[in-house]
């Protein structure tokens, strides 16, 4: 088989024997990340970075196999934030940001989110990915299991590359990704706390690659010891805290500005933070809301009782709260980064997680 890693290190195009989209550089980064993106040199940087990755990304999930070009295109075709290559370009500014192991670094990270979305969709029986039908819906569970693999494989080839060190990292990582998903699978056990349950398979499930890709940037980077540990933790705790403003998100966007219809956790009866709160709780004004999130909510008339009440929870107010102290640590982490444009982005990003509306 062809290997993934078959561009220059500065992913500089697709291989010319291989199967793919036509690639041409953007002008800003393809990123949706959002308003926190800095201007400026630090922002030009990150575009010209960003453009690097989307061209890698591409020559590392196209084939000469044609429909295995097609589903593996699939989900990167649909777009996405590209949260954790970005991450890793940013954490790269504070050494060397130029050094040509640093975007193979975002692209391993980002191939692994990929692949796992493959998989979350089989779990969670989805339909629509981004906008777009998902991989089980549009082909067949198994067909999207085996592109998620061939994902996971691609990022290997790329690893490999990057030395031992980076193969143990993306290991251990890779076990806490299936841990979290296992949790999650099987619930908190009896006697378990299922608000720290919840956060514990958020960290592994999210935190982890995340951190793993601010980890990547600095460290490749040639950055400190004492930064690459400080933006490592900073990782983790912004990630938890970006995945709980999705499942946030669901519940408080209008009209569906998320990208999927307000609600959906309630309809497949995913207990995220606030619906936990409120099953744990015995206040007298919740006693509504417990009984209709007690599973899913499919019924239209009790979907959207169950969302307006849920809206004005004060079990909605304590998981926002939740929120902010993540996002809050994670600032709190920035103290070891030097004063600067990096710092003030990544500060930036603390504050757009708490106040994102898409």
């Amino acid at each position: 088989m062809t290997g993934a890693g078959t561009t220059s290190p500065q992913g500089g195009g697709l291989d010319p024997q291989r199967a793919g989209p036509t690639w041409h550089r953007p002008a800003r980064p393809a990123s949706t990340i959002g308003p926190w993106l800095p201007d400026g040199e630090l922002g030009v940087a990150l575009s010209d970075g960003l453009a690097r990755v989307e061209a890698r990304l591409a020559s590392s999930v196209a084939s000469e196999h044609a429909f295995v070009n097609e589903v593996a295109g699939h989900l990167m075709a649909a777009g996405g934030k590209r949260f954790r290559p970005v991450l890793a370009l940013l954490a790269a500014q504070l050494g060397d940001a130029d050094a040509p192991e640093v975007v193979d670094a975002a692209v391993v990270c980002e191939l692994t989110h990929l692949a796992t979305l493959y998989h979350d969709d089989v779990m969670d029986e989805a339909s629509v990915r981004r906008g777009a039908p998902s991989a089980n819906s549009r082909w067949t569970n198994s067909v999207a299991i085996l592109t998620g693999d061939f994902l996971f494989a691609r990022a290997s080839d790329l690893l490999a590359d990057l030395g031992p060190e980076a193969v143990r990292v993306q290991a251990q990582t890779f076990e806490r990704l299936v841990t979290g998903q296992l949790r999650e699978t099987v619930g908190a056990r009896p006697g378990e706390d299922a608000v720290a349950h919840h956060l514990g398979v958020l960290a592994d499930k999210t935190g982890s690659l995340v951190a793993t890709s601010a980890r990547f940037g600095a460290s490749f980077a040639g950055a400190a010891p004492e930064l690459v540990t400080a933006l490592t933790a900073f990782g983790e705790e912004v990630g938890v805290a970006f995945q709980l403003s999705d499942d946030l998100i669901d519940i408080v966007s209008e009209g569906g500005t998320s990208g999927k219809l307000p609600g959906t956790d309630l309809r497949e009866g995913i207990a995220t933070l606030p619906v936990l709160f409120a099953l744990a709780g015995d206040d007298p004004a919740e006693a509504r809301l417990r009984e209709l999130v007690a599973g899913p909510v499919v019924d239209d008339a009790e979907h959207a009782e169950a969302l307006a009440l849920l809206r004005s929870s004060t079990s909605l107010a304590r998981a926002t709260a939740v929120l902010g102290e993540y996002a809050d640590r994670a600032r709190s982490r920035l103290s070891a980064v030097p004063d600067g444009p990096v710092r003030e982005a990544l500060s930036g990003l603390c504050t757009y997680v708490v106040t994102r509306t898409s």
